[in-house]
């Protein structure tokens, strides 16, 4: 498992995958997430501006990340 450190309240799905490299811009993200499937807290997520808060876990291909608040 991976945390992922945020100094924010949230981020959203597409700042996540940017961050983490899977995507190069914010606009890749809608076509990204149509062709890979991605679970947010256990339930199915393909919404490029979900917002993702502390403690949420992301599972994709076979990896698992957990958001983490700095503040």
């Amino acid at each position: 498992m991976k945390k992922i450190l945020i100094n924010s309240e949230y981020i959203t799905l597409s700042q996540f995958l940017k961050m983490e490299g899977f995507i190069g811009s914010g606009g890749e993200a809608k076509y990204f997430l149509q062709e890979n499937p991605l679970f947010l807290n256990d339930e199915f997520e393909n919404r490029r501006g979900k917002k993702l808060y502390s403690n949420d876990v992301i599972k994709f291909q076979d990896q698992v990340f957990v958001i983490v608040n700095e503040n």
